[in-house]
């Protein structure tokens, strides 16, 4: 007898091209079994992956994001759609009992495939937003192994690529129902197979004689979110012969300290089902008085709790067992009168949006756990609080969503319709959007059923840029209507709602009720609202022009774009050393500079630090680089600043002009170099850290553009009994200002605190640093802290040049702990170039943990699929939540000479492998690595704690090296 339950079948396949392969499915599941050999055409598969990232792995064909290989890989639009039909082959074992039935589960597949089973078939019709759950219980065996084939075919309309190379391509792809970037995009060279493939789970799952099909989880809250009620309701399949009488429960559990769970409701409902039917059953609702809430990132706890449905049949036992991760949370939006932006209220409290666009994490679908792990904490690391998935893109696989969930990340989901695919273009392209406008539906409907118990999903957007047709729209808003209790809340005064009966309407009997649906990203409190051309700008900008009243008129900005280029140590992993030639700068009549990049890194889409005629060149600025380090350096100066103030200007105008902004992009699914706060090999570029200052909840911060200091406290708490201390400090190493501004801050506002006196003081220097602290006056812990580089209008940043040589003296202090491959690392960094100034106990940089923050990490959390204990029930939801507390590798003290007096400039750490043999030219970075923070700055006097956390490989031992502008040493720290 086989457990019930899912099995994840990832490992074990292998691929071949179907024109060399000489069986049919039949014979490859019965007689002519495939095998690896090395006159085989068989190869290890990808799974989840792609044709291409298959034939990557087994060096058939170069890695399309090295260079110009991607040139060199034949195109699907030239070979024809056989060159990329794959076979693709697993085996399993099965040992069901009598009345247990045995499911094939494919989450994704791109187009459509043929089934083959110990020699039986089954069509898996077309769509890449579908699922495809096959019972082969008639078809399995329990003597050996069962031989599954899948004959995978590529879109219909791979389409054919342009030598322009427009966004789309030739939008042949849009009249499927796939991804759309996989013809190219202004950001993305042309994926060459168009994605085909098994590109997400695959599964087996055993269940009795009765099925449970995708429940459906919602709450309602009454009197100011201390009385909640849950409603759950589940589609049942009886595939017996026979009436199935069931015992149907639902069980909420929540954890306490020490792994502890306790159990806050169990409830068993009597079902019974007629033979070979299906029906909805909709649970009595479940009361929860003070249920712990479930907040975005910044704003307080991610409160998650267990959901699991079970059914027992009569005679059989357990049948089957449904189990989700759940955040209470209630999650409004509307219109703001004042802005004309969509505002978004979490539970009562308005959330200024500061997040990004997504696209995918990788180009070849390469979708793992622990890589969309890495992505969303970087996203909360950045402090960002959503995350908008574009619609030429994917929809979203539930792990990207359960990280959402366990790291506070609000997710806007688009469906599969862009205006460069879907109505404009060169060619035009076909306005009606996909050809087939059922399998569209399906596939949205499917999707809706696949993600919308994720507290983190905030809301529903037709298409990007574009509208899907009117009857596609008319249906999807009908699909997505609200229920009346939503419908009703979503009302900026809300009141009503207190009086709304949550027992006259069952939320969960909906597709989904609970979120808004908008019919495109221009629409709808974003942009201007109506369609108008009005997202952007996408280049380099002058950062006064952020906080300017002239700049974005709209309230609610879904995409604005600049610069991206990562380090040098990436560019040299990826790209043949003639791409490590830099720009060429080259000077027009206008005074501006045009930069001129080589091709390939024109292929990887370079988008220039000057935009001639707007923006003068803003490495330029720091004078003309050296080489492929020294662009990269100053590229890493210019993306702290761009992005911190892009995220200040807006944060300035919070409320008064603004509800939110969306930067496009947080990164790339390949190595492009536009748009990006960490590469796709996760490195961050130093715009990562100027996010991270700018989107700190309570934040010090300098308009650029009046020059007054500002306060932003995104909280609902006021801050009383706070300061603000204004430093500069010049290149001599001197503090020729020095002020302390006593305030209170009240509560979701922005305030202006004081003009900055020194730049119209006499003799001000050319340039300088301004280093700003907010901190509590009661025990000088700091609240945030905010480091400038200025200066005087009309200048430039060239007199850095030389104090690059001004080598500063540096105390480290280091101490290690190890669990596993794990290793986070206390670092505490100590400019002793000057003893701490006598006016001022801030120099230590003892920072306030947020309240928000919880006392563990909840990235250990998994979602699990267990089986309800029958004695207790309890115990199923074991996750590991807390610190890591491996053993003490010892402290480290580190001393970096230096004879200067000054600011240690744009210090950032590295990990990298020591390794006794090592290649020349060799990429030794360990990535990825979560640091506290990076590309910091010290005054004389002051010493910053850094935390760094990363994974090493086996049989490597880890270094951590430090480099700034002013220190050049590849000394190791530890």
């Amino acid at each position: 007898m086989a457990a019930i339950g899912k099995t994840i079948l990832d490992s074990g396949w292998i691929a071949a091209r179907s024109t060399v392969v000489p069986f049919n499915g039949v014979q490859l599941t019965t007689t002519n079994s495939p095998s690896l050999g090395p006159d085989s055409p068989w190869m290890e598969a990808v799974i989840p992956g792609t044709v291409l990232a298959t034939l990557v792995k087994n060096n058939v064909i170069p890695d399309p994001f090295y260079g110009l290989e991607n040139d060199t890989i034949i195109d699907i639009g030239d070979s024809g759609r056989d060159f990329y039909t794959f076979w693709f082959f697993t085996t399993f074992q099965s040992n069901l009992s009598g009345s247990q039935h045995l499911d094939l589960n494919f989450r994704a597949i791109n187009y459509s495939a043929d089934l083959y089973i110990n020699g039986h078939y089954k069509a898996l019709p077309k769509g890449m937003f579908r699922r495809h759950s096959v019972d082969v219980t008639d078809f399995v065996r329990s003597d050996g192994p069962n031989l599954v084939a899948v004959l995978v075919h590529p879109p219909d309309h791979p389409g054919k690529i342009p030598p322009e190379n427009y966004q789309g391509g030739d939008h042949e792809i849009g009249k499927d129902v796939a991804t759309q970037y996989v013809e190219g995009w202004d950001w993305m060279c042309p994926i060459r197979d168009r994605n085909t493939g098994i590109w997400d789970e695959v599964s087996i799952s055993v269940t009795g004689p009765v099925k449970i099909i995708d429940p459906h989880l919602v709450s309602t809250f009454f009197d100011n979110y201390k009385r909640v009620y849950l409603y759950c309701t589940t589609e049942l399949e009886n595939r017996s012969n026979q009436v199935a009488e069931c015992s149907l429960t639902i069980q909420v559990t929540t954890e306490l300290e020490g792994n502890t769970c306790m159990v806050e409701h169990l409830q068993t409902e009597h079902v019974s089902i007629p033979a070979g039917s299906k029906l909805q059953h909709s649970f009595n609702e479940l009361f929860f008085y003070k249920p712990n809430l479930w907040w975005p990132n910044g704003m307080g706890k991610q409160s998650l709790y267990n959901v699991v449905v079970t059914v027992d049949v009569k005679g059989n036992g357990e049948s089957d067992s449904w189990s989700h991760l759940y955040g209470f949370r209630q999650l409004v939006s509307h219109i703001d009168t004042a802005t004309g932006g969509r505002l978004f209220k979490v539970n009562g409290q308005p959330v200024f949006i500061r997040g990004g666009n997504w696209i995918l994490s990788d180009a070849l679908l390469r979708l793992t756990k622990k890589r969309y792990q890495t992505d969303i904490k970087f996203h909360a690391d950045m402090n960002f609080n959503m995350m908008r998935c574009w619609a030429g893109g994917l929809a979203e696989r539930p792990e990207f969503y359960h990280y959402c969930d366990v790291y506070g990340i609000l997710v806007w989901q688009e469906f599969w319709i862009t205006g460069d695919v879907d109505g404009r273009g060169i060619p035009v392209s076909n306005p009606n959007g996909p050809l087939d406008h059922p399998l569209f539906l399906f596939c949205a409907r499917d999707t809706v059923k696949l993600l919308r118990n994720h507290c983190s999903l905030a809301l529903w957007v037709g298409g990007n840029e574009q509208v899907p047709p009117k009857d596609l729209n008319a249906d999807l808003k009908n699909d997505l209507k609200l229920n009346p209790y939503y419908e009703n809340i979503q009302n900026e005064n809300n009141k009503s709602a207190e009086n709304f009966s949550p027992l006259k309407f069952d939320p969960s009997n909906y597709l989904d009720g609970t979120r808004i649906y908008v019919q495109g990203s221009l629409w709808g409190g974003f942009a201007d609202g109506n369609g108008g051309w009005s997202d952007g700008p996408y280049e380099i900008q002058n950062p006064a022009d952020f906080f300017k009243d002239t700049f974005y008129q709209f309230g609610f900005n879904p995409e604005v774009g600049s610069v991206g280029m990562p380090v040098a140590a990436t560019i040299r992993a990826t790209m043949p050393p003639e791409g490590w030639v830099i720009p060429l700068f080259k000077k027009l009549s206008t005074g501006y500079t045009e930069e001129v990049p080589n091709p390939i890194w024109e292929y990887h889409k370079y988008i220039p630090y000057s935009k001639p005629g707007k923006v003068h060149d803003q490495i330029e600025l720091y004078g003309l680089p050296n080489d492929l380090d020294d662009f990269c350096l100053k590229a890493q100066l210019v993306n702290y600043i761009q992005y911190r103030a892009l995220l200040e200007g807006w944060t300035s105008r919070m409320w008064t002009k603004y509800t939110g902004v969306l930067i496009w992009k947080t990164m790339n699914p390949w190595t492009g170099l536009r748009g990006q706060f960490y590469d796709h090999l996760l490195d961050q570029t130093a715009g990562f850290y100027g996010c991270r200052s700018a989107a700190e909840p309570v934040h010090v911060q300098l308009n650029l553009d009046t020059y007054f200091i500002e306060v932003v406290n995104t909280r609902s708490e006021k801050l009383s009994d706070v300061a603000v201390e204004a430093a500069v400090w010049d290149l001599d190493g001197t503090c020729p200002y020095y002020k302390v501004f006593e305030l209170s801050a009240p509560p979701k506002k922005t305030i202006s605190i004081a003009e900055m006196k020194y730049p119209k003081s006499k003799n001000p220097k050319p340039v300088y640093f301004l280093l700003l602290k907010l901190y509590r006056v009661t025990d000088y812990g700091i609240l945030s802290r905010n480091f400038y580089w200025l200066y005087l209008p009309g200048g430039d940043y060239k007199l850095l040049e030389p104090y690059r040589k001004k080598q500063v003296p540096l105390k480290i202090k280091s101490e290690v702990f190890v669990k596993g491959s794990t290793y986070e690392v206390h670092m505490n960094v100590n400019n002793v170039s000057d003893k701490p100034k006598a006016e001022t106990l801030t120099y230590q940089n003892n920072f306030i943990a947020r309240q928000s923050d919880d006392d563990f990490d909840m990235s250990s959390l998994e979602p699990e699929y267990r089986r309800i204990d029958d004695n207790h029930r309890t115990g199923l939801f074991q996750r590991i939540c807390r610190r890591l507390s491996g053993e003490p590798r010892g402290s480290r003290l580190t001393e970096i000479n230096g004879s200067a007096k000054g600011v240690a400039f744009f210090l950032h750490f590295s990990v990298h492998s020591s390794k006794t043999v090592q290649k020349e030219g060799e990429d030794t970075r360990i990535l990825p690595v979560h640091y506290s923070d990076n590309y910091f700055s010290l005054v004389p006097g002051e010493s910053l704690p850094i935390k760094i956390t990363f994974e090493v490989p086996p049989g490597v031992t880890p270094r951590i090296t430090l480099k700034g502008w002013n220190y050049h040493g590849n000394h190791p720290i530890h």
